[in-house]
């Protein structure tokens, strides 16, 4: 299992969009592959040339579980704001 976090998170180059090409085509099919992003798939053509991220999301989309998640609020910033974060050194 390979698992990619926060895809879209940070600008990305172009080195940066072909290396994540050419990470989902090494594991398609053959290796399970785990991918977080706020950006919907529909909007990976705002990271990366549009034929690169046609190729990408269509086999990360290929045989995919999607879960979407709904919701702005930052569980990190609910916990803190609540006082259950971590407790501040003395």
């Amino acid at each position: 299992l390979l698992i990619v976090d926060d895809v879209g998170m940070l600008a990305v180059s172009a080195d940066a969009a072909e290396a994540l090409f050419r990470v989902v085509d090494a594991a398609y099919e053959r290796r399970s592959l785990a991918l977080t992003s706020n950006i919907h798939p529909s909007g990976f053509d705002e990271l990366m040339p549009k034929t690169l991220a046609a190729a990408t999301v269509d086999r990360l989309l290929h045989h995919a579980h999607v879960i979407v998640t709904d919701g702005m609020e930052s569980y990190r910033l609910a916990q803190a704001t609540a006082g259950q974060g971590v407790a501040p050194l003395a």
